[in-house]
């Protein structure tokens, strides 16, 4: 993660169904832009780990990607079939507004 933020790299991540466990823990959730599809199921552990580990119930609905997004951690949730387009349209971002100052000095 040092060296993509010392270099000032555009880092778009995209989760689908499921992300769990090291991916959600590590590089899932360290994007730039962090972009879910609908009704992904994103989490560190299963419910079931989660209820037994910890003696309590994990509310239904709770590692879906809508839920998650109402919490604040992705930026976007985007269709599969318009995932291309909503890209195309970051990347076109990020070249007109640089984040690496070198760029602009060629």
């Amino acid at each position: 993660y040092d060296y993509q933020s010392n270099k000032k790299l555009f880092y778009v991540s995209i989760l689908t169904s499921p992300t769990t466990g090291g991916v959600t823990a590590s590089f899932g959730m360290l994007g730039d832009i962090i972009i879910a599809e609908p009704n992904a199921y994103i989490a560190f552990a299963g419910k079931r780990v989660i209820e037994q580990t910890l003696n309590t119930t994990v509310p239904e609905g709770s590692q879906a990607a809508e839920y998650l997004f109402q919490k604040g951690l992705f930026d976007l949730i985007v269709p599969r079939n318009l995932l291309k387009s909503v890209l195309s349209e970051l990347f076109q971002f990020h070249a007109f507004v640089p984040l690496n100052q070198n760029e602009t000095e060629h």
